[in-house]
This record gives C-alpha cells, sequence and structure tokens, in this order.
C-alpha cells in the first residue's frame, strides 16, 4: 500500500515538471503573431560536381572550343606564290596601262590610245595629249584651255557688235539677249556640231532655285565654265527649270568669247534704255494698283491685266 502511494506521487511530480517546462518555453500569442514562422528545410542543398579544368587539345568538356582554326592549318602556299616562280611580266601593273605601247624592236608606239582623263597639267596640245588624244573627262578636265586663240575669222563672228534690234528688255528693266541668238552666233562661229555644254557638277534642287555648273567646249577645247541657275514654284516645274538652267549657264559661258558683251557694260545699257525703250504707268484692273514698267518702244502696250495710264 505504501509503494502504490510513492509511486503515485513521484508520477504526479514528473507529469508537474513536463507542464512546467512546456509553459516557460511557448511563447505568448502576442510574439507568435508579431514574428514570421520560418519554415526550415530539413532537406541538405544538392551539391553539383565541377569540372576539372583541362589545357589540352580535345580533354574535358568536349562542348567548347579552346582553340581558332587559322588558314595556315589548312591551305598550304607554295613557296612560288611568294615570287620565286613567278616573273614581273606577267602581273600587270598601272605602269603598263599609263606607258605607250612598245612594238618588238623596242620602240614606243602611239597608235592604241588609253582612255584614261587627262589632267590639266597634260592639256599644252590643242589635238590632244599623247595618254588621251580624243576623249578628256569633261568633267574635270581643262584641256586646251588658253592654248592658242580661234582663228580671225571665227574671232570676227564672236565679236561682231549686237544688233540692238535683237536685244529684249523685261518690265523690270532688265536688258537682255535671248539664248536662241547666242546658240546662232556659235552654230555661226563653229558650225552645228562644233561646240557643247559640258556638266561638271550634279543638279542641285534647292528650296526655290535649280544650279548646275557646265563647261562650254568648242572644237574640242575648253572655253569657259560657268554655273546656271533658275527659279522654279512648283515642283511640277524643277524639269523646266533644269533646261531653263543649262540656257543661263550658255548665256554666262559665252562672255569669255565676247559674244553680246555689251549688255554687262553700264554705259551701253543706259544708252539703250534711252534711245530704244520706254517706261510708263500701268494700272492693275483687278487690284487698282499703278506701278512703272519698261518696254520697248516699238512694241505695242501693255495687255490684260494691266492698262497704260
Amino acid at each position: 500500500m505504501a509503494s502504490r502511494l510513492l509511486n503515485r506521487i513521484h508520477a504526479g511530480s514528473r507529469l508537474s515538471a513536463a507542464s512546467i517546462r512546456s509553459f516557460a518555453t511557448a511563447p505568448s500569442p502576442e510574439v507568435a503573431a508579431r514574428s514570421p514562422r520560418r519554415l526550415v528545410s530539413s532537406r541538405a542543398p544538392l551539391k553539383t560536381p565541377t569540372a576539372k579544368a583541362s589545357t589540352t587539345v580535345g580533354r574535358g568538356n568536349p562542348n567548347f572550343v579552346e582553340t581558332l582554326p587559322t588558314t595556315a592549318d589548312e591551305i598550304d602556299i607554295p613557296p612560288e606564290a611568294y615570287g620565286g616562280g613567278v616573273s614581273s611580266e606577267s602581273v600587270p601593273s598601272s605602269h603598263d596601262f599609263l606607258s605607250p605601247p612598245t612594238s618588238k624592236n623596242g620602240s614606243s608606239s602611239s597608235s592604241a590610245p588609253s582612255s584614261i582623263p587627262v589632267e590639266f597639267a597634260e592639256s599644252a596640245v590643242i589635238g590632244g595629249s599623247p595618254r588621251d588624244p580624243s576623249h578628256p573627262d569633261w568633267s574635270r578636265s581643262y584641256f586646251g584651255l588658253s592654248t592658242q586663240p580661234f582663228p580671225k575669222e571665227v574671232a570676227e563672228v564672236l565679236m561682231t557688235p549686237i544688233d540692238p534690234l535683237d536685244v529684249e528688255i523685261k518690265p523690270d528693266g532688265l536688258v537682255y539677249l535671248p539664248e536662241i541668238k547666242y546658240r546662232r552666233v556659235l552654230n555661226k562661229a563653229f558650225g552645228p556640231g562644233g561646240w557643247g555644254l559640258a556638266p561638271r557638277s550634279e543638279t542641285n534642287v534647292g528650296p526655290r532655285v535649280v544650279s548646275r555648273e557646265y563647261a562650254l567646249v568648242c572644237l574640242g577645247r575648253l572655253v569657259a565654265i560657268a554655273r546656271g541657275e533658275q527659279e522654279y514654284f512648283d515642283p511640277n516645274g524643277i524639269p523646266t527649270a533644269t533646261e531653263a538652267c543649262k540656257s543661263n549657264a550658255l548665256m554666262r559661258c559665252c562672255k569669255d568669247l565676247g559674244i553680246a558683251s555689251e549688255l554687262w557694260d553700264p554705259r551701253f545699257i543706259r544708252e539703250f534704255k534711252s534711245k530704244y525703250c520706254t517706261e510708263v504707268f500701268v494700272e492693275d484692273v483687278r487690284t487698282k494698283k499703278k506701278k512703272k514698267l519698261w518696254r520697248r518702244k516699238d512694241q505695242p502696250a501693255f495687255e490684260y491685266p494691266f492698262k497704260e495710264t
């Protein structure tokens, strides 16, 4: 009986000690709410085995290329390619094209000219250069410039005094010679086909102006260079403005030949206006505005929309 009682007391003391320990270690509800739970995995992280580095070709990881192939490993160049077996006569050079061909006896022959453009320093001969006697590149060449004057009969045609009946005047007072008259003088002096205009630049199309540089070539010689220009007001009129730009360049080039040079002489312009032209008041019938305009005395009065007052 006494032993049973002792066993019950001993078992009760163990239960009370366990409950006291659990109460002491359990967190309070407030602390548990503030601190989030951390899930700790019981599994250990997997370790991947590392591959050993290798510097020997063919070992280690076969998917990586450790060296790059070179052409020296694939192509065998024969020693003759380095100049040992190839003669210099079989290799063409630019010197062969620049120098005139030679005959079998060693003398040079100029029967087959090359097509290399003639530079300014080599344009001393009117008939052509030894390298290119008949086909200069007029886009950059100055072949034949100021080598010698034209024959006397040609010079007389070019420098013939201008006929006042051929001169026109614009309403703003600018005197001019129609471009067809310049072409007639050139045809009379050099003959049709004996002269031409060679473009020396690309056509420059601006917002309102078209311009291009031309060279006047007469009898195979460069005579003058000038840039022509022409205004346009609609993109559809650019082709027409391009043709007018060429005519404007022709008139400017003809100054160097003495054609209609009086039109650039201020004294001639004043005398021509006072003798052959008149300045009149006109009224625009649409807006009723008046202004002064020029016309030749032998021309009729201004027509619509202007009315002389």
